[in-house]
């Protein structure tokens, strides 16, 4: 009784009081720090209970991202020991995508036994992601000439990592990169793109195959789906420790110093991605259709998990059941997603076209209009298939630097804050995906909003 009536309210009280607390020391810096660290850990104190009384998934994902910032700024040396944690997340998260890619496709392929219908789905998604990723390309191209944050810009003066710069690639080995040697490999390297290949080549020769003999390995990849899923159901009892812990380390070995010199492009890149958002997403959902409420609910978490992980790929698996929650039909989800991770990385087009544009500027290197269609152009094409490495569009930028003779230490100073600008634009990519896979069932006139049990999947509980 004392929880249901009392845990919400007093949560709520403590988090605000705090807020108040904090806006003051902002406004006057007269509160002494041991009075601003209690309140801080008072409203931790309040947030797990919340959560112990909520017992869903998304709250304590979202109250272990509070309670690892937390950490991460009072208690850094501790903090930057918990990576291990976050890298287990990962690694569990890892070994689901290359099964579930290949499971879902097939069976989505094979199952249904319908070539046009998935010619037409794969000529719909990709037009629909071009037109998505240019548009995201042009408005990071305006937002970097209207607000140049790269003039005058000057490297930290220490790095906390290194990075080697690529060899630019040519477009033989961007084209050869789409295809598998060995699909083993391909599933142990993470490669989603030569993964989709295999499964839709696969799917289509199993059509092929008489019934009595495509049948046995249609219900196998049925079972084999669905055995991933409940795979992900009990990692994902994992995603707050290893969400918190990826938090923890972000802001332990950061710090905000670093930010001084780097806030204007870390705020450009947000704005930039907020107006995406409101001005290109948006709209197509409301185009659409789609029941914008049921769609945020079921993207909060895989959006969460994305934000702090930083890695799309992390996401993936709870992103698909999310989409079929809302009434996407599985055959739509496992292949539009699946193909949106290669060819439509909405957050990622947008900062590697801003960013190489900062690189620029910093180097005090004008360069026409011209010259930046061309690199953002190439950018595009670069990228993809890179939705399931944390950081590897500083890689693909790198190379690009290379190939357009820009130098590399604006890449290195944009290091510093990379892991931050990292989680906007991933959040980005898993929204866009999410929202790709709804639009195309809305196309193709195969989303059931009335689909029972969608709640389930997002507002699992944690068992007692």
């Amino acid at each position: 009784m004392f929880k249901s009536r009392y845990i919400n309210f007093f949560a709520f009280i403590i988090v605000s009081i705090t807020a108040v607390i904090y806006l003051v020391n902002f406004m006057f810096d007269v509160v002494p720090d041991s009075v601003l660290t209690f309140f801080r850990w008072a409203s931790i104190f309040g947030l797990v209970l919340y959560g112990i009384k909520k017992r869903s998934l998304t709250t304590w994902i979202l109250v272990c991202l509070v309670i690892g910032a937390t950490i991460g700024y009072d208690f850094p040396d501790v903090a930057v020991h918990l990576r291990v944690l976050s890298k287990i997340f990962l690694k569990m998260i890892k070994t689901i995508v290359g099964p579930l890619i290949f499971a879902t496709l097939v069976y989505g392929i094979a199952g249904h036994s319908d070539i046009k219908q998935v010619g037409r789905m794969g000529w719909k998604s990709l037009l629909y992601f071009e037109v998505v990723t240019t548009i995201a390309l042009f408005i990071g191209v305006a937002a970097i000439n209207l607000f140049p944050v790269g003039m005058g810009i000057e490297a930290p003066a220490a790095m906390h990592e290194q990075i080697t710069a690529a060899e630019p690639q040519t477009w033989q080995q961007i084209i050869l990169h789409i295809f598998p040697e060995n699909i083993a490999k391909s599933m142990a390297e993470g490669e989603v793109l030569q993964i989709v290949v295999f499964s839709v080549i696969f799917g289509l020769g199993l059509i092929m195959v008489p019934k009595d003999k495509r049948k046995p390995m249609v219900d196998f990849t049925q079972s084999l789906s669905e055995v991933m899923f409940k795979f992900t159901n009990i990692v994902m009892y994992f995603a707050p420790i290893g969400v918190g812990a990826a938090m923890a380390y972000t802001v332990g070995h950061m710090g905000l110093s670093i930010l001084e010199n780097l806030f204007g492009l870390l705020l450009l890149l947000y704005g930039a991605l907020i107006v995406f958002a409101l001005l290109v997403l948006l709209p197509i959902a409301l185009i659409a259709r789609i029941p914008l409420i049921p769609f945020i609910k079921a993207i909060k978490q895989p959006v969460s998990i994305a934000f702090a992980t930083t890695s799309s790929e992390a996401a993936l698996p709870r992103a698909m059941e999310a989409m079929e929650s809302i009434g996407v039909p599985r055959k739509v989800v496992s292949f539009v997603m699946p193909m949106g991770y290669s060819f439509n990385l909405d957050g990622t087009t947008l900062y590697l076209s801003l960013a190489s544009i900062f690189v620029a500027q910093a180097a005090g290197i004008d360069l026409s209009l011209g010259e930046q269609l061309i690199m953002v152009f190439t950018l595009m094409v670069t990228s993809k298939g890179v939705a399931g490495i944390p950081r590897a569009s500083l890689v693909i930028l790198m190379g690009t630097a290379a190939s357009f003779n820009l130098p590399i230490w604006p890449i290195m100073a944009i290091l510093g804050i990379d892991e931050l600008m990292d989680m906007a634009r991933t959040s980005i990519n898993v929204i866009g995906n999410c929202l790709a896979s709804a639009f195309i069932a809305k196309w193709e006139g195969e989303f059931d909003p009335n689909k029972e049990g969608g709640d389930k999947v997002f507002d699992a509980e944690i068992p007692e």
